[in-house]
């Protein structure tokens, strides 16, 4: 049996602007590492905390990726116990999934340590309960996409059902994190819980066109159906200068442009061709808000957390 695996996760893109806790997909341009050890020591440890981290704690039940080993070892019963390090990729609260990432890469490199490994929906339900500690919610649409790979649609919470929709091949992420720190909670708090009708059924009928261009490569589809009406409109007045952004992505080819989980992470989709002049766009709206950022192009291919060294 292996003693020693590191995993990596790829960083994500929650909501995709129309499947607000429900959709999401990867971006591979940026991740967390995980490397765990088994030890002899009952129980679950962190050890080390490096990359861009900043502070976080090393109390396993206080740790998204300590927490998910710590839920994967008490359902099991396991004798003996994980050692963690953690290496950060992903900015904390940027909306990228930085909290998933590091859930997901930790039951990863675990489940590579069992004598006999657990299937993705198992390991899904424990990375839950480290995304859990740092949102105080269960949603999936950061992790599943982050352990599957590519875009994917989940549907439940208990008993997930989780499905890979495919993506044009012509199509990139373009990606603008701004410095600036948006904490989950904090984005998640000032949603109202109610929605109108008339919202409902145009978000519905948003979801549902773009899912189908998706599958059919109808670009146009795409580009008709990419508009949040309901969680945008909330959460736009917590980001310097949202506004301008999506309107740089969108004048210069994007087919869509909204929010990157709960922010503050802004991100659109581009063809190829375009992908450049509206990273241009996008990153010099921010700078007119006196924000610096950081960029990324990335593909949306079906790459998933996974061992990278055992």
């Amino acid at each position: 049996m292996l003693t020693d695996v590191t995993a990596y996760a790829p960083a994500t893109v929650a909501n995709v602007a129309i499947g607000f806790d429900i959709l999401g997909h990867t971006v591979e341009a940026i991740g967390d590492r995980v490397r765990v050890r088994r030890t002899g020591e009952r129980g679950v440890r962190i050890v080390a905390i490096d990359g861009i981290a900043g502070a976080l704690p090393v109390e396993p039940e206080r740790n998204t990726a300590g927490r998910a080993v710590q839920a994967l070892h008490e359902d099991l019963g396991l004798d003996g116990g994980f050692e963690l390090e953690i290496d950060k990729g992903i900015p904390l609260a940027s909306g990228l999934g930085g909290s998933a990432a590091s859930a997901v890469a930790a039951v990863v490199a675990a489940n590579a340590l069992l004598a006999e490994p657990l299937p993705p929906l198992r390991l899904l339900l424990y990375a839950m309960q480290g995304e859990i500690v740092a949102s105080g919610s269960a949603h999936l649409d950061n992790i599943a996409p982050c352990l599957f790979g590519g875009l994917v649609l989940t549907v439940g919470i208990d008993h997930p059902r989780v499905k890979q929709i495919p993506v044009p091949p012509s199509l990139r992420c373009v990606i603008v994190h701004p410095h600036m720190h948006l904490g989950t909670r904090e984005a998640r708090a000032i949603l109202k819980a109610d929605v109108s009708r008339s919202d409902f059924v145009w978000q519905t009928a948003n979801l549902a066109g773009f899912i189908s261009g998706c599958y059919s490569n109808d670009l146009e589809m795409i580009r008709d159906s990419f508009n949040d009406v309901i969680i945008e409109p909330q959460r736009a007045s917590l980001i310097p200068g949202f506004a301008d952004v999506k309107r740089g992505a969108m004048s210069a080819g994007a087919l869509g442009c909204s929010i990157s989980g709960a922010g503050p992470t802004v991100f659109a989709w581009s063809e190829i061709q375009n992908a450049e002049a509206v990273r241009g766009a996008m990153v010099a709206a921010f700078g007119r808000h006196g924000l610096s950022a950081d960029d990324w192009i990335s593909t949306i291919e079906n790459y998933g957390a996974r061992v990278v060294r055992a």
